[in-house]
């Protein structure tokens, strides 16, 4: 039987590509409004300027660092993998699709917890919670089809 896979992600916008080029434009429209005033003798408002664009900047990097965080599921005739990155750490789970148990979220901000054989893992960091229960509810029949087919694993 073929497998299945799922991947989750951060609903992003902008590309971090995209977000360099838009702060690189905010730095220098503030810079040149800034150096304007300086000018004209308010040198105070070029230091604000420098705040606030070290601001942006550190808020637009810590965007950045996630922008590409993901959860991967895949549903193999043999091994239900389960992969999580977060900001380039890689973390992999292997259950087995036999004993695997699918608890659907308790609560709204609640996760779907995976578990199998002493390991639990949970899921759905980047679903809404209606999103949650159907991909939950998803998960759990195509386990269950795959053990009422007789497929040997």
């Amino acid at each position: 039987m073929a497998s299945r896979e799922w991947i989750l992600r951060r609903n992003c916008s902008i590309s971090p590509r995209q977000l360099i080029t838009v702060y690189a434009a905010l730095c220098m429209t503030s810079l040149l409004i800034s150096l304007m005033f300086a000018l004209r003798g308010a040198w105070y408002i070029l230091g604000f300027a420098m705040l606030e664009m070290l601001a942006v900047g550190i808020a637009f990097f810590l965007y950045a660092r996630h922008a590409n965080d993901r959860e991967r599921i895949e549903l193999a005739d043999d091994c239900l993998l389960v992969e999580l990155v977060e900001v380039e750490r890689i973390r992999q789970f292997r259950l087995d699709p036999r004993s695997t148990r699918v608890a659907s979220p308790e609560s709204r901000h609640a996760l779907i917890s995976l578990e199998a054989r002493g390991c639990k893992v949970e899921v759905g960091r980047f679903l809404t919670e209606w999103k949650r229960r159907e991909f939950a509810r998803e998960l759990r029949g195509e386990l269950a089809s795959r053990k009422n087919t007789g497929i040997q694993f």
